[in-house]
């Protein structure tokens, strides 16, 4: 790199940053490579790009609550109610699910029923409401908070959305 008549090597360009040299004052006298792979990330971008506007399209119908995480997780917002007489899923807003518990809110013992009850695993509830096994079910944040994130894995996110639906229905 040359600046002002004097050369230097590239390496020192954060030295020259760090001088307050601007970039357009210096020169170039070594090109770097072009770096292999570019035109397959731009491919690859589009085609993602496209994969992500189909899913958006299958997904405008979802509330914001229930949220994709990975190709096989969604996210649940939920609001907790710990106390209750009886578990149910009382309203499906587009900002949350809001869950009664019949769980004191002491000890975890309240996420634990959650848990328990949107799994529905247990004989416990008359009725499911996501039929998945408990293990595939977590909090992923708010565990000491009444709003939380609940994390469902191997699911989609319009059965899940179905699932809460027809639950908060009965």
């Amino acid at each position: 790199m040359i600046i002002g008549g004097s050369e230097y090597p590239t390496s020192q360009l954060c030295t020259l940053t760090a001088l307050n040299i601007p970039r357009s004052q210096t020169r170039e006298t070594e090109m770097a490579p072009a770096k292999k792979g570019k035109a397959k990330a731009k491919s690859g971008e589009s085609t993602q790009s496209s994969q992500a506007s189909t899913n958006k399209t299958q997904n405008d119908n979802l509330p914001s609550c229930i949220r994709v995480v990975s190709s096989s997780s969604v996210s649940i917002t939920i609001h907790a109610k710990p106390g209750s007489k009886v578990s149910s899923i009382t309203d499906v807003s587009d900002e949350v699910v809001g869950v009664q518990i019949d769980a004191p809110a002491k000890d975890g013992e309240a996420n634990a029923a959650l848990l328990e009850y949107i799994s529905s695993v247990s004989f416990v509830y008359r009725r499911a409401v996501l039929g998945v096994k408990r293990r595939q079910v977590s909090i992923g944040s708010g565990s000491k908070s009444r709003d939380k994130v609940v994390v469902v894995e191997k699911v989609t996110p319009q059965n899940v959305f179905n699932a809460l639906d027809k639950a908060s229905k009965s």
